[in-house]
């Protein structure tokens, strides 16, 4: 079960499909919802966080003019907006995540790989990959499962790629806790010959090269499940994990579950 959701910000138009879906989920699973955005000690940006009121009152979750009792009241979500004082964006996020713990991270990634992510780095790789946490990534080229404009939540199928290496037993435990709540389809693919035995459900397979056969298959879903065990070996840092290399490409959200 989801319980607590963490949504960084910062504030940017490519954050708003990204907080938008952190709302959505949290009122989805009665959830906590921390807001945070980290900036330098005394510059206070408050205004600028994103409005959840209005959010849900243009979803018709919350009657016009509602007051900030009535979100827990009438949707179940508890909203904090957190602004975290620190000049580096990942060790202030990374310090608030663990020690608040929360079940799923959301945010906003510029999908980077390559040489450019090894030059500019990605604040949402970092930070998920430090702490371990499960985190719903929001790439450059995804189409949201979460209608900005009517806050309809349109999660049918979810894409769960499977290997020997990491062995995905544990991520998958989270996978279906999180999905509880939203009663997608999960449709387990191994890319390769000989699939991983996953305990109760079917792993259908196909072929060619690992990035490119996911995002094929990512086409025919609404959100791609990533087991993930990070970077491994001198490639990986420096052109990404197989993980970050999809979510530089996907056409939808990527959830990564750390092993």
């Amino acid at each position: 079960m989801i319980k607590a959701i963490a949504h960084p910000t910062d504030f940017s138009p490519e954050s708003m499909s990204a907080f938008a879906h952190a709302l959505r989920l949290a009122v989805a699973t009665k959830s906590r919802l921390d807001l945070l955005h980290v900036s330098g000690p005394g510059r206070g940006r408050w205004q600028q966080f994103p409005q959840v009121r209005k959010l849900l009152e243009q979803w018709g979750l919350l009657p016009e003019g509602a007051d900030t009792g009535d979100v827990l009241e009438l949707t179940g979500v508890a909203v904090r907006k957190v602004e975290v004082a620190d000049e580096d964006a990942v060790d202030g996020l990374t310090g608030f995540l663990d020690k608040h713990c929360p079940d799923l991270v959301v945010m906003a990634s510029h999908g980077r790989a390559g040489l450019d992510r090894l030059v500019k780095g990605s604040v949402s790789v970092d930070v998920t990959q430090s702490l371990g946490l499960p985190a719903l990534l929001v790439g450059p080229r995804a189409r949201p499962f979460v209608n900005l404009e009517t806050g309809v939540m349109a999660l049918e199928k979810i894409l769960v790629p499977v290997a020997r290496d990491p062995d995905p037993a544990k991520a998958l435990t989270t996978l279906d806790a999180l999905n509880a709540s939203l009663g997608a389809e999960l449709d387990y693919l191994h890319v390769g010959e000989a699939p991983p035995a996953v305990t109760g459900v079917s792993v259908r397979t196909t072929g060619g090269p690992v990035v490119d056969a996911i995002l094929t298959e990512a086409s025919r879903a609404q959100m791609i499940a990533m087991p993930t065990a990070g970077r491994n070996g001198l490639l990986d840092h420096l052109f990404g994990s197989t993980t970050e290399r999809v979510l530089a490409e996907a056409n939808v959200p990527l959830l990564a579950l750390p092993v």
